[in-house]
């Protein structure tokens, strides 16, 4: 048998891709003054599949998801405008499953918002985590048009990394890791003026300490004090249902852990909405 991967010049790429919904709190790579609003203020779109193997996914009907339709990135970004439009809104965000793991359709996607969304109001946001955006690849989505983007941080240890991703291969583990902190590096020194940066953080007791936040808040300090960081609670799902979502006053615990850090623009996620980033509750 022969097995060849590549693929013909002129061959346009396919993704699982559903939703095209108007979304009222947004992703990691929302501003935080967006959110606890009344309205829509995206229209967000799911890439099904992951590289991940989170036993507590936030999102497994995406990513574990075999049954939609596949879709050129033309006709992806044809639908997402569509729902921009219906929606009255400006930001057009990308989500999953992993929205990364297909690049070149990734990047044409984001190409083709672009060209059918001129206008200056217009937004494209990427949330991910990262595991694979290595600094080429980032510079083809900005050059595409990326304007926003969302960075999941899923620890500062490997054995954390591990446990929450459910990767079981220590080195592949390490490699995701350390892509993802690179991303962030490398976007927050050479694109902060260009690009909007989010950091996404999850929490549950039973998979990451306060005291492990408090130190991936001290690493983000060091490369950038003034992105905005957004810890998400994680509730009971997939696999891991027998773990409780967290209370909103754990969640002040963390928002007080990460601000003690020195970061400017903390918001945890909890059951009564979004805290932060003044200590207004």
């Amino acid at each position: 048998m022969v097995i060849e991967t590549e693929l013909p010049k002129d061959h346009i790429p396919k993704r699982l891709v559903h939703g095209w919904m108007g979304h009222p709190v947004g992703g990691v790579g929302t501003p935080w003054y967006l959110k606890n609003t009344y309205w829509y203020i995206e229209a967000a779109v799911f890439a099904c599949g992951c590289n991940l193997r989170c036993p507590q996914c936030q999102n497994w009907t995406t990513t574990y998801c075999s049954r939609e339709i596949a879709y050129e990135p033309k006709e992806a970004a044809i639908l997402t405008t569509d729902a921009r439009r219906r929606y009255g809104v400006n930001r057009m965000a990308i989500s999953g499953g992993e929205c990364t793991l297909n690049r070149p359709w990734l990047v044409r996607y984001i190409r083709e918002l672009k060209r059918l969304n001129p206008d200056a109001k217009a937004r494209f946001h990427v949330d991910t985590n990262a595991s694979i955006l290595t600094k080429d690849y980032i510079d083809e989505l900005v050059e595409a048009g990326m304007t926003d983007i969302g960075i999941d941080l899923k620890g500062l240890r490997v054995e954390t990394f591990m446990r929450i991703t459910g990767v079981e291969d220590r080195e592949l583990a390490e490699i995701y890791l350390q892509t993802a902190w690179d991303a962030f590096k490398y976007l927050a020194d050479k694109y902060k003026d260009r690009v909007f940066i989010g950091i996404g953080i999850p929490y549950n007791k039973e998979l990451i300490s306060i005291e492990e936040v408090s130190r991936i808040g001290d690493e983000i300090f060091k490369i950038d004090p003034e992105v905005q960081v957004c810890v998400l609670d994680y509730r009971p799902e997939f696999r891991r249902r027998d773990i409780v979502k967290p209370t909103f006053f754990e969640m002040t615990r963390v928002w007080d852990a990460l601000h003690r850090s020195g970061l400017k623009t903390v918001i945890c996620q909890t059951e009564r909405g979004h805290i932060g980033p003044a200590k207004d509750w």
